[in-house]
């Protein structure tokens, strides 16, 4: 059997076991509440039973190979040592002392990681919402009704937009399954996220939904505006985009470029006279299209290999 590594996930009332091989290549799960087993590479269902075994005799996330047999210990009488077993003393004598044997040091336990791949599209922004209603409903009651801009309000229509994008995201992955998708990506320490992330053949990209219901949208190269109002996505995009390529390259061990793309929702209008030069603008309504004519620039492989280092939390943290 090969190298494993075995992490738990609780949430949303589930809690699974998720086993990966040494290369990050999926082997399976287990549903801890039904005892069902999920395959996804049935030439390594040996290693999946092995390790949820291991891991459920230790309770704790473990990574390592599977145990080699011990050797067995040798037969000894019942009574004592048999007549050419020498006594204690001409052993001694005759044989060598023997030499101690070194402790073999223990490899550490991969860091425990969240599979980002169950997060909801807005989830971020709607707890943020959710969290200043709680802590002012009257005030947020009455903002609604008056028609009041407020913080909810700004987080609670930025949940809106993200989850408008995402349903364009799910007819994508209909269209073609090769391109895969996260949503609300935690990133870094100070409680920034990135709204969707795409990976399929045509690349990768990182999605700002900009939810601007009835609004006037202008673009050339890097103004963007709202009802003419100078808007800063397009500087932020690009930061955006160039972060998560960092965090990427450094989890897969070779260059991933990534894409900022801001994706207008909402808006009545859109103009678009002359695109950024490193940063897209493409309206939610043409987003599968865009995305579906992009080149192919990634091989199936590379495309699983950066998912599969996108979905875990671990990755979007900064190394210390």
């Amino acid at each position: 059997m090969g190298a494993w590594e075995v992490q738990r996930w609780r949430r949303y009332g589930k809690d699974r076991l998720y086993v990966h091989g040494a290369d990050g290549t999926a082997v399976g799960w287990r549903d801890l509440l039904t005892g069902d087993d999920h395959v996804d590479a049935p030439e390594r269902i040996g290693d999946l039973r092995a390790a949820i075994d291991q891991w459920l005799a230790t309770g704790d996330t473990v990574a390592g190979d599977a145990a080699a047999p011990r050797a067995p210990l040798a037969p000894s009488g019942a009574g004592g040592p048999g007549p050419d077993t020498p006594l204690a003393s001409e052993a001694d004598d005759e044989a060598p002392a023997a030499t101690p044997e070194l402790p073999v040091p223990t490899p550490a336990a991969p860091a425990p990681w969240d599979d980002l791949a169950s997060h909801r599209a807005g989830e971020m922004a709607r707890e943020q919402a959710v969290a200043l209603k709680q802590a002012a409903p009257v005030r947020t009651f009455v903002a609604r009704v008056l028609g009041v801009h407020t913080d909810e309000r700004a987080w609670r229509i930025g949940a809106d937009g993200e989850e408008k994008v995402a349903a364009r995201l799910e007819k994508l992955a209909t269209k073609d399954p090769r391109w895969k998708f996260l949503h609300a990506i935690p990133v870094g320490e100070n409680g920034s996220d990135i709204d969707h992330l795409v990976v399929g053949p045509g690349g990768v990209f990182s999605l700002n939904a900009k939810h601007h219901p009835g609004a006037r949208i202008w673009v050339r190269d890097n103004a963007f505006r709202v009802n003419g109002q100078q808007q800063p996505y397009v500087r932020n995009s690009r930061h955006e985009a160039l972060r998560a390529g960092r965090y990427l390259t450094a989890a897969c061990g070779f260059p991933v470029a990534v894409t900022g793309v801001v994706v207008p929702v909402g808006a009545d209008d859109i103009t678009i006279k002359q695109q950024p030069a490193d940063v897209v603008v493409v309206n939610r309504m043409a987003l599968t299209s865009w995305l579906c004519s992009r080149p192919v620039v990634l091989e199936d492989s590379t495309v699983e290999a950066v998912f599969e280092a996108a979905r875990r939390s671990t990755t979007w943290r900064p190394q210390h």
